[in-house]
């Protein structure tokens, strides 16, 4: 059992001016996106584990090699995401159980060398629906300079029968970000940050 892939869709965004100003360094987000046929479309399936386990895979592989080559290497990605988009015949729970499965976000963890969970949206729409992907830190949840989001559109996809797949990156976080972290709030709080029961 293989999935069917209708096509496959890059986004790859430079920016150069943000805020008003110049950046240090072009700031890149960049995005692979696969278009596949849902095998469940248009019916209630109670188990949607056989095509989870043959499709996860599959998808994971393919989507981190186009990301890897997009960023140049691994290390090269600082914040990571993913997203599905399930076309108007078929349920959220098609895209989610696409893309929440370890066996889909491994390959792509593993690969940018992740130490914190992939950020997400599943969500449903017809075709050029915004495909809209949350980036956070590989690698420290709470650094908000890495809060992100990449946003796209395929003009044909998903058709009702489809699910779009996709895994987002960040060569960095923003390139002017001075809004601090989620730890500096805590600490100004009054949480003790060596005790992670406080928190």
């Amino acid at each position: 059992m293989q999935p069917e892939i209708r096509k496959i869709a890059v986004y790859d965004e430079e920016i150069r001016i943000e805020g008003f100003r110049p950046t240090a360094a072009p700031w890149r987000m960049f995005a692979a996106a696969a278009v596949v046929r849902n095998p469940w479309a248009g019916r209630y399936i109670e188990d949607l584990k056989p095509e989870i386990h043959a499709y996860g895979p599959v998808l994971g592989k393919l989507l981190t090699e186009r990301m890897i080559a997009l960023a140049g290497s691994g290390e090269a990605i600082e914040a990571y995401g993913k997203a599905a988009v399930v076309g108007l015949n078929g349920e959220i729970e098609h895209a989610s159980g696409l893309i929440h499965t370890l066996r889909f976000g491994n390959h792509y963890r593993e690969a940018v060398g992740a130490k914190s969970y992939l950020a997400f949206t599943n969500t449903r729409g017809g075709a050029n629906a915004p495909i809209m992907i949350p980036l956070m830190d590989k690698n420290d949840a709470g650094r908000r300079s890495h809060y992100l989001t990449i946003q796209f559109a395929i003009p044909d996809a998903p058709r009702d029968d489809e699910i779009v797949v996709a895994l987002g990156g960040a060569a960095g976080g923003r390139p002017h970000q001075r809004i601090g972290d989620r730890y500096q709030d805590l600490k100004d709080l009054g949480h003790d940050l060596d005790n992670p029961a406080a928190v």
